[in-house]
């Protein structure tokens, strides 16, 4: 089992930035694939940025490349989503999700989850 808690979330303006934390427990040396998903009222979750820990690779979705920046502390196991620039479309509740596989860009494909933070930019 793995424990996720986000933390980070807030208010701001357009333009501006926020830094998302993700602290992990549990059986983290077991998780490879993790990542930082939104979900915006009425609209389906949607993956952000997902990391696949064999690689070393970081997968973006377009519409946050070069704003947004994953990173993570293994040595204290935490994920960090640094956000930059930031537009009213980025509003949402943000998750943090991990699982043993890499799960790649679907959401289906990540068993943990925290609880999110919440986003909210504005104009």
């Amino acid at each position: 089992q793995v424990q996720l808690v986000e933390s980070g979330g807030g208010s701001v303006q357009a333009g501006g930035s926020l830094r998302l934390s993700c602290a992990a427990s549990g059986s983290t040396d077991r998780t490879h694939g993790m990542g930082w998903f939104r979900q915006a009222p009425g609209k389906e979750r949607e993956a952000v940025a997902t990391h696949n820990s064999f690689s070393d690779y970081t997968w973006y979705a377009d519409s946050v490349k070069g704003r947004f920046t994953f990173s993570k502390d293994s040595a204290k196991n935490i994920l960090y989503l640094q956000m930059n620039s930031l537009i009213p479309e980025d509003t949402a509740m943000y998750y943090c999700a991990a699982d043993e596989s890499f799960g790649g860009s679907l959401w289906q494909g990540y068993k943990y989850w925290g609880q999110g933070t919440q986003v909210t930019v504005s104009s």
